[in-house]
């Protein structure tokens, strides 16, 4: 019985919703994004990749938002398109060295603290 339970997980762990998925993702490649912003100097092609995941998400919640089976509420799906919007421009900005990086990570970081239900995430 304890081999099962090694091979498939934790029996007892929480199922994961998909909110928590989603916060998860954030939390990753934001850290990820920090990171390789404080070593851009040192690692470029690192800072470009990490910034690229940054897209790619962004990329699919503006995909998810736009979707019509999205069951948020409008005025919250329009506000997550924008954010990919801008996302996207800002980071061409950033890899054009006419903007920083810190925006993208404030907006993640604001972004999780709405999943996470925490005052003040606007």
């Amino acid at each position: 019985m304890q081999s099962a339970r090694s091979a498939y997980g934790r029996y007892d762990a929480p199922a994961r919703t998909p909110r928590s998925i989603e916060y998860e993702l954030l939390a990753r490649v934001t850290k990820k994004l920090a990171t390789a912003a404080a070593r851009k100097t040192e690692d470029y092609p690192g800072f470009v990749a990490a910034l690229n995941d940054n897209n790619r998400l962004w990329s699919t919640f503006g995909a998810e938002v736009a979707g019509p089976d999205n069951g948020l509420p409008a005025p919250l799906r329009a506000q997550l398109f924008y954010l990919y919007q801008f996302t996207a421009e800002h980071s061409r900005a950033v890899l054009s060295n006419k903007a920083s990086v810190d925006v993208l990570v404030d907006i993640n970081t604001a972004v999780m603290r709405g999943l996470r239900g925490e005052e003040g995430a606007s």
